[in-house]
């Protein structure tokens, strides 16, 4: 799969979020897709693609909010429990969805296996349909004048 980090102590939680200001203007500044890194320690200069930049700038962000962070290449193939993890349901829910079709999958051994593509697939499409059905009842709401203003 890929690198999960660990959640960040407070100290690493307020070191990113002093840097982060300062760290995400320097990346807005940005004019060439090439960043020259040098670290102060040894002195030691390396290029990076700004958006490898840009993405430690949203680790940052997490790490200052206190959220664990996940890196996984978007090839990866996920088992159920694992899935179950990234949407935040139970795993009996999952194999639900798989087994009536809803998320495809493949059959490794006896093991179930979700592309990550598939399930961020499902998780955007359940976003949309919670948001429509949001918008759908806020809409009634004002409708029957229930009092919301």
């Amino acid at each position: 799969m890929g690198a999960v980090l660990s959640k960040p102590t407070r100290r690493e939680q307020k070191m990113a979020g002093e840097s982060l200001f300062n760290f995400s203007a320097a990346v807005a500044s940005r004019k060439s897709d090439t960043v020259h890194i040098q670290i102060e320690e040894n002195s030691e200069v390396f290029t990076i693609p700004l958006r490898a930049l840009e993405f430690l700038s949203q680790i940052l962000s997490s790490m200052a909010e206190g959220k664990t962070i996940s890196l996984i290449p978007s090839d990866s193939e996920l088992s159920t429990q694992q899935a179950a993890d990234m949407l935040n349901v139970s795993r009996p829910h999952i194999i639900k969805l798989l087994e009536t079709g809803v998320i495809p999958f493949k059959k490794v051994g006896t093991h179930r296996r979700i592309s990550l593509d598939a399930l961020l697939a499902y998780d955007t499409e359940q976003k949309q349909v919670r948001k429509s059905s949001l918008e759908f009842l806020a809409q009634q709401a004002q409708d029957l004048n229930l009092g919301y203003e």
